[in-house]
């Protein structure tokens, strides 16, 4: 059993492009599964081939997060260190298999952290969303036939039984301060005749055996092409295959634009004129979020409830039967959120930074930071415009993959476009949407809404060129 990997390894060095196609539904995320002994280099080769990839969004998780919860009788054996955490029996593999395969369809999951001194798992756990290649290590991690058919690449380290105990013996004697013949005695009644009885026979399920671990250079190079390889061929190219595919270019019935009154004209006179200074900008921006809001919360469910008035008599009315939360595009859907909180005093936001890859034109995720018990929210989604729905899409199926249901979603905006609303709804059609209004014509150049309004997030925060 090895304490020290208790730990998750989540890169996220750029943004993640898209991960879903035009539809809204998931890609499968690649998975490798990698075994081995204790102390064969597991860890190591995984962090290389992690190195090597270069590929943002990458999550590195350990067996060692699944041991099962002991009973007060196994717990005591543990601390006399006389429980048998090498054996298969030691794990959950069921909430393994859970949370591996919500990994792999694109959900999010709260990995359980054990805390091996005492034995048991902690209250707390760690949020994982977002991988592009999930690499999942341990000593068993071929040897459940559910977990074994999730992977794509599985991969056995194979070191010498010698280096194997040094290792051990070094590490136990360096970072536990554990003496040698308690060492000695663990391996030779628990370690050794696990790996000879359960371990090692896994190694007939491999695609790929690695003599030496990371040692072996040549084998992790050619690993790592593969993946790549793989991966190169699942790239998505979401923005252009949107703007290029044949959609409706009339508004869908189920989107409620506001109506055209001339105080809704007049803001956007001044929103749309380039000429407009910032603090009007800012002022108008913010009066006509608000509109909008109250507009979206008109979608929210209600019941019928009576009050009594403070001169005694009952009113008859309505109460909403859900609470909410805002979630904004930044930067752009930034700029509705303090029309939200005008209207919604207490209102939590969580945040979504998605942003342009200037050298591909896709949305990428940046930034995810959305409430604990959002999945059980109505979500006001905020972003300044719809154009092609590419970010609307992500932002989207990122509330999907955290377990929001698609009926409690509110998508808001100042201005769209016809395609755009199309693609979002066909993608997800019992997704609400409430804009202000609503210009005919996507640039076929540069995609950008016609008339338009510009950038409405560099006009509102001045970060204009």
């Amino acid at each position: 059993m090895n304490h020290q990997k208790n730990k998750v390894f989540q890169i996220c060095s750029s943004g993640r492009s898209p991960w879903f196609r035009a539809d809204g539904s998931n890609t499968k995320t690649y998975v490798i599964g990698i075994a081995g002994g204790s102390g064969s280099g597991k860890t190591s080769v995984a962090e290389r081939i992690l190195k090597n990839l270069n590929v943002p969004w990458v999550v590195i998780i350990s067996m060692d997060s699944f041991y099962n919860v002991l009973t007060a009788e196994q717990s005591a054996l543990a601390h006399q260190n006389n429980f048998d955490f090498d054996h298969p029996s030691a794990f959950d593999y069921d909430l393994l298999y859970e949370c591996l395969c919500k990994l792999k369809n694109g959900k999010s999951i709260e990995l359980p952290i054990y805390n091996f001194s005492k034995h048991a798992r902690e209250d707390k756990t760690t949020s994982i969303y977002g991988a592009n290649v999930i690499i999942f290590e341990g000593i068993f991690a071929l040897y459940d036939q559910k977990i074994r058919d999730l992977m794509d690449l599985k991969i056995f380290v194979d070191t010498d039984a010698d280096i194997r105990l040094a290792r051990r013996l070094q590490r136990d004697i360096a970072e536990r301060g554990r003496d040698l013949q308690g060492i000695l005695d663990q391996y030779t009644r628990f370690v050794k005749p696990s790996y000879d009885d359960h371990v090692h026979p896994t190694v007939k399920y491999a695609d790929v055996i690695v003599p030496r671990g990371l040692e072996n250079v040549v084998a992790i190079d050619l690993i790592t092409k593969h993946v790549q390889r793989q991966l190169n061929e699942k790239e998505l190219h979401l923005r252009w295959d949107l703007a290029n595919s044949s959609f409706s270019h009339e508004i869908p019935e189920e989107v409620t634009v506001l109506p055209p009154t001339n105080q809704i004209r007049g803001m956007h006179t001044i929103l749309r004129d380039k000429n407009t200074p910032r603090d009007e900008f800012v002022f108008y921006s913010e009066r006509l979020s608000k509109l909008i809001v109250e507009c979206g919360l008109g979608l929210l469910p209600s019941e019928e409830t009576t009050v009594t008035t403070p001169i005694g008599k009952p009113y008859h009315g309505l109460a909403f039967t859900s609470q909410i939360c805002g979630v904004s595009i930044l930067r752009a859907g930034g700029t509705m959120e303090e029309g939200l909180r005008r209207v919604c005093n207490d209102v939590i936001i969580g945040k979504l930074l998605i942003q342009t890859d200037p050298s591909t034109g896709e949305p990428q995720l940046h930034y995810c930071k959305l409430p604990q018990d959002v999945r059980q929210r109505h979500v006001l989604l905020m972003d300044a415009t719809i154009g092609t729905g590419a970010a609307g899409l992500m932002a989207i199926r990122v509330l999907l993959d955290h377990e929001v249901p698609e009926q409690n979603i509110i998508f808001l905006s100042f201005l769209s476009a016809p395609i755009g609303l199309n693609v979002i709804k066909k993608a997800f059609p019992k997704v609400k949407i409430v804009t202000s209004m609503v210009d005919p014509v996507l640039s076929k150049e540069k995609l950008w809404i016609e008339p338009g309004i510009g950038n409405f997030g560099d006009r509102y925060f001045g970060t204009e060129l």
